[in-house]
């Protein structure tokens, strides 16, 4: 159930139009549905803004499709990550509108829109190897209909990529900057333009990378002020942090 349903729900009781009973029967089954293998929140928008999304990695696909099918009927969406590509290709055969990007290992239905839309985030990647995470967070961004403006293969190895991109970066609302091995490309950026940044180290680089902690740590200690940092590949949470942060500043 979103805010805007259960606003009408409770709206057509002060209007007479459903009675007590049939709200109360609506709203049992608001928090949560036990589906066996998986009990899916639907109480979770309510929260949080956004909706339960589906970790896909090490679920069935079956398993996935019962769930997505719950969540498109109470939600009338659903956004999948890190799901393979055979099980991707499963679950859109079976799910009506489920579109798959092989690249991101995203899968979802719908998407969501809403007063973050009005803006953009700019999605900046170092390197062509970091492209797999920086489209799990196009994705999730495209999903909460959030513009994005894309800027890849920009890493601080050619900086004058970097520098010719500087004014539309800075056009944005905010950045998520994606990049591997010694992760500099978030503190140049970040001593570029005037934007919030939100850094993502990915597990791409040579041995002493150490699967992505090098560039991680580098992030952390970033001489640039504004830089945060999220956790080793996470593009998914780069994305939903930028959403957050877009919804906050639209009340102002």
């Amino acid at each position: 159930m979103t805010p805007d349903s259960l606003k009408r729900l409770l709206e057509s009781v002060g209007r007479g139009e459903v009675g007590a009973d049939e709200a109360v029967e609506q709203l049992k089954h608001m928090p949560f549905a036990d589906l066996g293998f998986a009990k899916v929140d639907h109480h979770r928008e309510l929260r949080h803004g956004l909706a339960e999304v589906v970790y896909g990695e090490g679920k069935k696909p079956e398993q996935v499709v019962a769930i997505v099918n719950e969540l498109v009927g109470r939600h009338g969406g659903a956004l999948v990550t890190r799901l393979d590509e055979r099980a991707g290709a499963e679950v859109a055969s079976a799910v009506d509108g489920f579109r798959y990007n092989p690249m991101a290992r995203v899968g979802r239905v719908g998407s969501r829109s809403g007063e973050a839309s009005r803006r953009s985030v700019a999605v900046v990647t170092a390197g062509t190897s970091d492209q797999p995470v920086a489209e799990e967070a196009a994705e999730t961004l495209d999903f909460l209909g959030i513009r994005i403006d894309r800027h890849s293969d920009v890493g601080v190895a050619g900086i004058h990529r970097l520098l010719a991109s500087r004014e539309a970066i800075g056009d944005a609302s905010l950045a998520i900057v994606v990049a591997g091995m010694e992760g500099a490309l978030p503190s140049v950026v970040g001593g570029l333009v005037d934007i919030p940044i939100i850094a993502v180290p990915t597990s791409i680089g040579y041995g002493a990378s150490f699967g992505g902690l090098s560039a991680l740590l580098a992030m952390l200690n970033s001489c640039a002020a504004g830089v945060t940092v999220v956790n080793i590949d996470n593009g998914f949470g780069a994305a939903v942090a930028a959403g957050l942060i877009l919804r906050t500043a639209a009340r102002t």
